[in-house]
């Protein structure tokens, strides 16, 4: 099942800016769950529980 996601203009810009050369924002959201579901966190310079 497909799901769409509304997101604003200057998110799918910072979205698109993080893109690698070929990258499309829905495989670099992708990317970004993989990593939060392996690692359990994203890591965030200054931040701590």
């Amino acid at each position: 099942m497909t799901q769409t996601l509304e997101i604003s203009d200057d998110l799918m810009d910072r979205l698109e800016s993080h893109c690698e050369e070929g990258q499309s924002p829905e495989e670099l959201v992708e990317e970004l769950v993989s990593v939060y579901e392996t690692e359990g966190t994203f890591l965030q310079e200054g931040y701590s529980e």
